[in-house]
């Protein structure tokens, strides 16, 4: 007997997106990305803002309802860096819930780095040593096979506590963000540089559908790109000028990433000196799919599944 397909929905609850995945045996049924800015402000205040939590919690009963139409088996969701952060956690956490129909998990930066190094590696030859590097609204981790490092710096931490959102940034206060971004991210420096680096997560995909030119975002196009450490300097001395409205103009780029996505390229170009590479390989595939990946094996490892029955 044929076993039958497990359809699996997961969501990642993130500093400034939230975003779900649902799949049948790691085959992509439907994918979905919402920038709320869940976690901006947490850095000074310790809290959720009430209006965007607010906000994320309509995003996910929109998520949970899209999970109840596609009659998914098993459903499992993490909150990451502003969660972890917010003294109102378990207010959000408890209506988060109500509105996926699970609890989501509070993850330590550790094991988002692991489901990251999963996602992003799963089903690809690459040139080994490999690292991945996740940077997200509030941490950015740093991963190889042997384990990972998370660290406190993300673009909307760095947006918050230097660069802000007013333009064009004195070269004092880029080189400010620079020198907390290396002293932050040195201890996630692995023991051994990689041969290949891979950057997962909205800041690496942003920043190369911004460096493809493309008319408008495309994940085919984005998926395993090239994005080089020259590129991201002039991209980086190009936002660091341009008025948010313009920025939000950017026809490939979200929107609601616009206050941010300076921030998130100065940490890209402080990873890339830090590993010493001059190019990183874009990959579409993160966290969610490392999450997605293990709910699918938990399901299969199921008696019941093993014999075909649901």
């Amino acid at each position: 007997m044929d076993r039958p397909a497990v359809r699996v929905g997961v969501v990642d609850i993130g500093t400034n997106s939230m975003r779900l995945l649902v799949s049948d045996d790691g085959t992509e049924v439907i994918r979905r990305v919402t920038v709320t800015g869940l976690g901006r402000g947490v850095d000074a205040t310790s809290r959720l803002d009430d209006d965007r939590l607010g906000r994320t919690v309509e995003v996910l009963r929109d998520y949970g309802e899209d999970m109840d139409r596609l009659d998914v088996v098993g459903r499992r969701a993490v909150a990451t860096s502003a969660t972890r952060d917010a003294t109102n956690r378990e207010e959000f956490l408890d209506q988060a819930e109500a509105a996926l129909g699970v609890r989501p998990e509070t993850i330590a930066g550790e094991v988002e780095a692991g489901l990251a190094f999963r996602g992003a590696t799963a089903g690809v030859e690459l040139s080994e040593p490999i690292a991945v590097v996740d940077i997200g609204g509030g941490s950015t981790e740093i991963v190889t096979a042997s384990g990972g490092v998370s660290v406190d710096i993300g673009s909307v931490r760095l947006t918050d506590r230097v660069l802000g959102i007013d333009r064009p940034v004195p070269e004092s206060v880029m080189a400010e963000a620079e020198s907390l971004v290396d002293e932050i991210l040195a201890p996630a420096r692995p023991e051994s540089f990689p041969r290949t680096v891979v950057g997962v997560a909205a800041t690496w995909t942003s920043l190369s559908a911004i460096a493809l030119d493309l008319p408008h975002y495309d994940r085919k196009r984005v998926h395993m790109s090239v994005l080089g450490e020259v590129q991201l300097r002039a991209q980086a001395e190009r936002l660091a000028v341009m008025p948010l409205e313009e920025v939000e103009a950017i026809p490939s780029l979200d929107p609601g990433r616009a206050p941010v996505i300076l921030g998130g390229t100065v940490i890209a170009r402080r990873v890339m000196r830090l590993l010493d590479v001059e190019e990183i390989i874009v990959s579409e595939h993160d966290l969610l799919d490392g999450l997605a990946a293990s709910l699918l094996g938990m399901y299969r490892n199921l008696p019941g599944w093993r014999n075909g029955r649901r």
